[in-house]
């Protein structure tokens, strides 16, 4: 495809010596000749004596050696990676202790005292933790269960399950029993029917709030729990129909290892469908703020008068801007970013709420009269989508009282997530500006503390980019800010898409990545302890969101695991076989020790120097005055002792002196 120059004499010459670049006419001087150099010289063959390829010949060339560039250049970047991962320190990876073999796909877990309650098609299953034998089967639903909670009461367990038509249940696990309390929101009509999307059951099982949508509106509906009655009358039913029987149950805050009379442990579980227990008492509805508008006053002592006792302060519906001046506002900011507005809206989304229950804290403002007893939640925390206020509802009322927040904490910027640590002492508000708001709700619990207050937190961050952020705060010093796990840029398959802390193991924890690996960091130092995965013929199903629970009581979580080579063949999803693991934190020599350290006594849970919140205020005023008394008993000893051997070494210099 090339046309020759000359003869075939010509094509036969030897290569010669070209020059680079345009010839040039030599200036007359030989000072000024440019030294030659030999990369000024290359070896040019006979072939490019030759013309060039012509079209379209000369782009397909240009294709090609592009092609064969960007190949080479993916060659090497792979060659550079494959040689980084063998020379970075590879993590120990254990296997999962136990396996649990499913015949249908579990969409949930949660974990309780000793049992596992996994939810499904139909219902849900109860699973002993330690032997992963399956104790009972509820499956009396048309539809799947897609969310499941469990919350220890002591000796029973409350369980509260929400299917795909957004139904919440409630049920009660006490002893060889299992109960159901209430549908909440099921309705006769399914046209009035309403959707449950979020479910916040408070620690102990004192209150429960439902976030419920329906008929284009979405409100908060907290429920106060009658555990006392529930228990009371569950009892009264057993010793009813079999006074002598007596049931095995395992303790909660057994810290004991497994042994065979554990692992044989069986229960017959009986679902009891037709008692009747005692409902949960409906305390009070919360509904989003309404919208900022045009104030109805007249007189700025009217928006004084509307705000009693303080309550509501901040939230900004009391105010004296009239609408004429929010048309004004909203007019200014319209011409001014007129070129950022113009184009399609997209529809609003409904505002959602998160919400906590909160322990008593002298930091959050409640009515003198409200006394709640301790450990018990008496305030639960609101915010909205877009809201730039959390607010603090007393659960001190009644469906009587008028629905108004005690309190409001007003932020800067709206509130994007937040958070409640698992033992209800801190609480972490993001807004969307970047900003996090710590709180030490522990120290606040303590009205009055023997010395001064020290509050240290630690928060682990996973930002939007796929990054771990480790954020410190000690009293009132500046936080500092450091990278547990940089945003992934060229491995995008390592993205963190989950972070779980393990209470077990107090500063380190789980980390779910996109391709289904599950590591142990401890963020202190920062490293990667260890790696936990299933067996190779199995895999995370949806690595990016996967199904796990954490155990608060327990050194272990479960994770849900598929076979690969069964989805392609299986017809349908529920037919996929599946297996639950269970990881053991002791059962590995690596995290066996530390585990233990870790591990508080029972012991000291009443004592007040390591909770000093647990105990009341009678109680601690006991304790400092049983303190003050036993100083002072201990140094009228000393002052006895002192004098004694006083008075002995007097008598011992005069018998000196008189011996003398």
């Amino acid at each position: 495809m090339t046309s020759p120059k000359g003869s075939r004499a010509q094509k036969l010459k030897l290569p010669t010596l070209t020059r680079k670049g345009t010839l040039e006419v030599p200036s007359p001087t030989e000072k000024d000749w440019s030294k030659d150099d030999e990369e000024d010289w290359v070896f040019k063959g006979p072939d490019q004596e030759q013309d060039s390829l012509p079209q379209p010949y000369r782009m397909i060339n240009k294709l090609v050696n592009f092609l064969f560039d960007h190949s080479w250049e993916i060659i090497e970047e792979r060659d550079a990676s494959r040689k980084a991962e063998l020379s970075r320190i590879q993590p120990t990876i254990y296997p999962p202790l136990l396996e649990s073999k499913l015949n249908k796909m579990p969409n949930c877990m949660a974990i309780s005292q000793d049992y596992v309650f996994i939810g499904g098609t139909k219902g849900f299953s109860i699973y002993n933790l330690y032997n992963a034998k399956r104790i009972y089967v509820w499956e009396k639903l048309k539809v799947d269960v897609t969310y499941i909670w469990a919350t220890d009461l002591g000796s029973e367990i409350l369980i509260a399950s929400v299917d795909e038509m957004g139904i919440i249940r409630l049920f009660y696990f006490y002893k060889d029993g299992l109960y159901l309390i209430k549908a909440i929101n099921e309705a006769d009509d399914t046209s009035k029917q309403t959707t449950c999307i979020k479910v916040e059951i408070s620690e102990g099982g004192d209150f429960a709030a439902f976030l419920l949508q329906g008929a284009g509106d979405i409100w908060l509906d907290v429920y106060k729990l009658p555990k006392e009655s529930w228990l009371k009358e569950v009892e009264h039913l057993q010793l009813t129909i079999n006074p002598k029987k007596k049931v095995r149950q395992l303790q909660l805050n057994t810290l004991d290892p497994v042994t065979a009379d554990n692992l044989e442990m069986d229960i017959n579980i009986s679902f009891r469908g037709d008692v009747k227990l005692s409902l949960p008492v409906y305390i009070m509805k919360i509904k989003p703020p309404k919208p900022v508008a045009g104030t109805t006053f007249k007189s700025p002592l009217e928006v004084f008068a509307k705000i009693e006792d303080c309550c509501g302060l901040g939230s900004g519906q009391n105010h004296f801007i009239k609408d004429s001046q929010w048309e004004r506002q909203a007019a200014i900011f319209n011409a001014t970013f007129r070129k950022y507005l113009d184009g399609e809206w997209e529809e609003e989304l409904l505002s959602m709420a998160t919400f906590h229950f909160l322990l008593p804290s002298c930091i959050i403002a409640m009515p003198v009269e409200v006394k709640s007893p301790p450990g018990v939640a008496c305030v639960i925390g609101v915010h909205w989508t877009g809201s730039h206020n959390f607010f603090l509802y007393s659960l001190n009322r009644t469906l009587k009282d008028k629905v108004d927040p005690e309190g409001v904490w007003p932020c800067a910027a709206p509130i994007a997530l937040s958070q409640l640590s698992c033992c209800c002492s801190y609480l972490v508000l993001a807004c969307e500006d970047g900003v996090l708001t710590l709180w030490d709700l522990a120290k606040g619990q303590n009205m009055y503390p023997e010395g001064p207050v020290k509050s240290q937190m630690k928060c682990v961050v996973l930002c939007t980019d796929a990054s771990l952020q480790l954020v410190a705060a000690t009293e009132t010093q500046r936080p500092t800010l450091s990278v547990l796990v940089e945003r992934p840029v060229k491995h995008l398959d390592e993205a963190i898409c989950a972070v779980a802390p393990v209470q077990a193991l107090p500063g380190m924890v789980l980390i779910f990545s996109s391709n289904g690996s599950v590591h142990l960091m401890d963020v202190a130092k920062p490293q990667i302890v260890c790696a936990f995965a299933p067996p190779r013929s199995y895999h995370l199903a949806v690595p990016w969101k996967p199904v796990f629970v954490v155990s608060l009581h327990h050194p272990c979580f479960l994770l849900r695991g598929d076979h690969p080579d069964e989805i392609g063949s299986a017809s349908q999803a529920e037919d996929i076989p599946n297996s639950i693991f269970y990881f053991n934190f002791e059962a590995y020599p690596l995290l066996e020790q530390i585990s233990r350290n870790c591990t508080i006594p029972q012991a000291n849970v009443l004592d007040d120097t390591t909770f000093p919140q647990v105990l009341p205020l009678e109680e601690r005023c006991e304790n400092f005055f049983q303190k003050r008394f036993r100083k002072l008993v201990k140094n009228k000893v000393k002052e006895q002792e002192y004098w004694t051997r006083l008075q002995r070494y007097s008598s011992l210099l005069q018998r000196e002196n008189l011996n003398k």
